[in-house]
């Protein structure tokens, strides 16, 4: 067979309508799909997440096989496979001979470079097509932030209600009257007669279970001391599968969503979320038919504004801005060191047993469990104690993109460095999302079994988030004072005695050079 276009499909692009499968000629194409060792390795990802693309890429394969279509797959433990994403390019160009290469635009800075790398050096046209499955490209979202001094979230999402129509009265008013319901989204959960619902667990054909077990075994030979466990492995891997489960969130989990989107409790690890986000981020949901089923709930009276409202801002809003910022300022972006970070990353976010904070541990052992732990965990808990203790923007940035299902870098690199860390200095965010113990207190059941008291900022019992808030507040203070929304808090910082401010930092640090010492002297 003349092979006429060499199609490559990424592990984040399990999509049959994704532009590099467009106008395919079955007759004369051919698909290429690999599992290599590099993508596994860059980062030590967790068990599940490499169980999770691997086997959802090896059910896509199948898929299209069912199509007719011609898939050059090469696994993970194939005697010929060189490992790498080049070289199996390269040497898929050399065996298919193909008049032309074209792939969908990437999901990292990374993987664009080696593509780059491919097209100078390649004897045949490598073509790399934008990446349609955003309500914005590319092109938009430059043309959205030229010009504007503060590249603000709300601003785009407004636009994009517009644009798009998505729970809109007309097209200049939104439905409810307002555009933003996130007042009505902070509820704490106190239990009462409102049961949490069961995580959601797939069932799959025993084609697909035989799948998943096969790739199982070879993650576990092959990153045997990767973080995380692959035993309780609860993700979907195919299309109907994820369609499932987004119907099972709208039904069972979206009418309460809103309220308590940022509620922690123990040992509810997936509270009302969706967990939708791995299969959005490679292909097996479209964000559009995601966004338009949750508007067709509140329309049908199935859902509250609050909660409608609250989880398109996460798509519509949130997940297309971050796209256009990574996008926009990389490479630069990855060095972005606002506060000059130092520390190293705490033992316990390897090993939750190393810390006595029930906060850290109910995190990282949800993440350590299931490659999973919601938003608010991720930044209100493992982010701000990153920030609050000074840790290194690389170690975190890798550390979340190693641990969660849904980690691809354009998505989770401006979340961990622009909102989490304000290491782009408020390129992102109008302020540093620092809270003390206080803020879990109130969002959350954890300390009333902690050994930590969190009104207490210094001495016995004393909150290590509260410590190091207010810590973070005075040796960060002249930087910080350039910014409006932390004049309130910065004026009580002021207020300090001489002797209250030596005690803080004198405890902070003892503290963080015990669990996070300084990469650089004193």
């Amino acid at each position: 067979m003349t092979v006429e276009t060499l199609r490559i499909i990424l592990g984040d692009q399990l999509n049959e309508k994704i532009s590099s499968l467009k106008n395919i000629d079955i007759a004369h194409d051919v698909i290429l799909m690999v599992e290599v060792r590099s993508e596994g390795e860059y980062v030590p990802h967790h068990p599940q997440k490499i169980i999770f693309f691997l086997a959802a890429m090896r059910c896509f394969a199948d898929s299209l096989r069912s199509r007719g279509i011609r898939v050059r797959y090469t696994k993970l433990d194939d005697p010929a496979n060189t490992q790498t994403l080049m070289g199996e390019v390269r040497r898929a160009v050399q065996e298919e001979n193909p008049s032309r290469v074209v792939v969908t635009w990437p999901g990292e800075w990374r993987v664009l470079e080696i593509l780059t790398t491919l097209k100078s050096s390649l004897h045949i046209p490598l073509t790399v097509l934008e990446d349609e499955r955003f309500f914005c490209d590319l092109t938009q979202f430059r043309n959205w932030a030229r010009g504007r001094r503060q590249l603000r979230m709300e601003h785009f999402y407004r636009d994009m209600r517009r644009r798009t129509g998505l729970l809109m009265r007309d097209s200049s008013s939104p439905d409810g009257g307002r555009w933003n319901y996130d007042s009505s989204n902070r509820s704490r959960f106190c239990g009462g007669p409102l049961a949490l619902p069961e995580s959601p667990r797939p069932k799959h054909p025993a084609a697909v279970d035989k799948t998943i077990e096969s790739v199982k075994e070879l993650v576990r030979q092959n990153f045997p001391n990767h973080f995380g466990s692959l035993e309780d492995f609860r993700w979907a891997v195919t299309r109907d599968a994820a369609l499932t489960a987004l119907d099972d969130f709208i039904s069972q989990r979206l009418p309460t969503f809103g309220r308590y989107q940022d509620a922690m409790v123990s040992g509810a690890e997936t509270m009302f979320h969706s967990l939708l986000s791995p299969y959005i981020n490679v292909g097996l949901l479209d964000p559009a038919e995601v966004c338009r089923s949750v508007e067709a709930a509140y329309r049908g009276g199935r859902a509250p504004i609050e909660s409608a409202e609250g989880f398109i801002r996460q798509i519509l809003g949130w997940r297309e801005y971050i796209r256009g910022i990574y996008w926009v300022f990389m490479p630069e972006y990855a060095n972005y060191d606002f506060f000059h970070a130092r520390r190293q990353l705490p033992d316990f976010y390897w090993d939750e047993s190393k810390t006595d904070m029930v906060c850290m541990r109910e995190c990282i052992g949800a993440t350590r469990r299931h490659a999973y732990a919601h938003h608010i965990q991720r930044l209100m808990v493992a982010g701000n104690f990153a920030l609050l203790a000074g840790v290194r923007v690389n170690d975190v940035t890798e550390w979340y993109l190693s641990v969660y299902a849904d980690a691809v870098e354009w998505v989770e690199l401006p979340n961990t460095l622009g909102m989490a860390l304000f290491a782009d200095g408020g390129l992102m965010a109008s302020k540093p999302y620092a809270a003390s113990g206080r803020y879990i207190d109130r969002m959350s059941n954890y300390c009333s079994s902690c050994r930590y008291r969190p009104e207490r900022r210094s001495g016995d019992g004393a909150c290590p988030f509260t410590l190091l808030y207010w810590d973070f507040m005075l040796r960060n203070e002249g930087v910080l004072a350039t910014i409006p929304r932390l004049k309130p808090i910065l004026a009580q910082v002021a207020s300090m005695s001489l002797e209250t401010r030596a005690a803080i930092r004198t405890e902070a640090r003892n503290f963080l050079d015990r669990v996070a010492p300084s990469t650089t002297p004193n």
